[in-house]
């Protein structure tokens, strides 16, 4: 008897171990790789036709960040030397997209030793180191996708990258710092994958400035959904300006930055951005101020 017993608790321990192993993810990862397509149902304003003069709603910005927006010219894109400048990678994700991701195996092991990603925006490749190595030290190299390295945490793809060259946070002059360090977590829900980015910058941000993306599965790309993006040709876009010419605005003097609040109907201090902004509770004081 008491042997038949413990057959049918082994039996039972053996069905519980097979359903917790059946129900757990394997190797604790999900496949991200394929072919996916960036969607611009989130901050649609901001990402496609481009952010406004003076729009820095809701963004942890400092007073550097600020003045820096201030002075720029949207005309400083017309210089040959920032026509073909790539978007780094805070933030290429969120501009006209297509991402390709595969895995790197170890030909002996077949693990997975980094995750590699071809970005169609100005044919940027980016690689993710899966196999434990440091990162560089701080006078190393720094370039637009930077140097990452990721580990899985369940079915979650969690990276790190630093090393990072200078962008923007924001398309209206708000400017990224090549002290940023940037965390990512990639998560894969079917035929979509949601990237969630947290900035931290210590030169521009007050606070990390945390932003999310969609991207959804493409099964029928072809090579030459890619190749209209892989050559940025920079032209003489306003002939006879003198080349050592920069576009500004002298501090102060930017006759534009306050239509986008009147434009809208926005109290003007709200639009300067800053961490409190970024909070419900913002809201009251705005309101209290208006009354």
């Amino acid at each position: 008897m008491r042997g038949h017993m413990r057959s049918v608790e082994r039996a039972g321990l053996t069905c519980l171990l097979a359903l917790v192993v059946a129900a757990a993810p394997a190797s604790a990862q999900v496949l991200i790789s394929g072919d996916w397509v960036g969607l611009f149902h989130e901050d649609q304003p901001e990402r496609a036709p481009g952010p406004e003069v003076g729009d820095y709603l809701g963004l942890p910005i400092n007073a550097a960040a600020r003045q820096y927006a201030d002075s720029w010219d949207a005309s400083r894109l017309t210089l040959p030397e920032h026509q073909c400048r790539a978007h780094a990678v805070p933030y290429i994700n969120r501009g006209p997209i297509r991402l390709r991701i595969w895995e790197e195996k170890d030909p002996l092991t077949q693990a997975t030793t980094a995750m590699r990603i071809f970005l169609s925006t100005y044919a940027q490749d980016r690689t993710i180191y899966l196999d434990g190595r440091p990162h560089p030290p701080e006078y190393a190299p720094h370039t637009w996708q930077g140097f990452s390295t990721g580990a899985w945490n369940g079915s979650v793809l969690t990276v790190t990258t630093t090393h990072i060259k200078r962008g923007w946070h924001r398309r209206n002059g708000l400017p990224q710092s090549e002290q940023t360090v940037l965390t990512e977590h990639f998560y894969r829900h079917g035929n979509y994958l949601t990237h969630v980015t947290i900035t931290d910058d210590p030169v521009f941000l007050e606070e990390p400035l945390v932003k999310t993306t969609n991207h959804i599965l493409d099964l029928n790309t072809q090579p030459a959904n890619y190749q209209g993006w892989l050559v940025c040709q920079a032209d003489d876009e306003v002939p006879g300006r003198d080349p050592a010419w920069v576009p500004h605005h002298l501090p102060g003097q930017n006759p534009f930055i306050a239509d986008f609040a009147k434009r809208h109907g926005l109290p003007f201090e709200a639009t300067r951005g800053g961490a409190a902004t970024m909070y419900p509770e913002y809201l009251k004081k705005v309101v209290g101020a208006t009354r």
